[in-house]
């Protein structure tokens, strides 16, 4: 299956891998394994949104602001190796800039796991951590890391 083939299907255009924002590159590969690092929900190299959760920002958006998060995890695993060299998403770790009293989290990076089902499939369920921080870089409301296995 043509992943990059199947996003276009979806009416998906990933964009362009934003730039790191410290002293880190959007992605690694050891061995089968490609991590990206934490991505925010940057759109046109501008940051979409920033608050908390429960707060400033509701959870639905939020939810939305997760898949914009996860659409640039795939941009840097495609730069770095081709989109179409995903064998398993392996997991998904997300963080939610939590106002007191909000625990809706799993909703929220829910955005990111629905679109790696929809792309995917069954190769798209994965493990998954879903993190309520006080703070995120830039004051965003949503981080997310990738882990993917890779083919040769």
């Amino acid at each position: 299956m043509s992943w990059t083939a199947r996003l276009g299907e979806l009416g998906i255009a990933l964009p362009t891998v934003p730039a790191p924002a410290g002293a880190y590159v959007p992605a690694v590969r050891s061995g089968s394994l490609v991590f990206t690092a934490g991505q925010v929900p940057f759109v046109d190299g501008k940051v979409a949104a920033t608050g908390k959760v429960g707060r400033e920002v509701s959870p639905e958006e939020a939810k939305g602001h997760a898949r914009t998060c996860v659409l640039n995890a795939l941009a840097a695993v495609d730069a770095l190796v081709g989109l179409d060299a995903v064998t398993r998403v392996v997991k998904v770790v997300g963080f939610v800039a939590s106002a007191e009293g909000f625990t809706g989290q799993p909703g929220v990076v829910n955005g990111a796991s629905e679109l790696l089902g929809e792309v995917f499939g069954d190769v798209g369920q994965h493990a998954r951590s879903a993190v309520g921080v006080a703070e995120l870089p830039l004051g965003v409301p949503v981080e997310v890391e990738l882990i993917v296995e890779v083919g040769e």
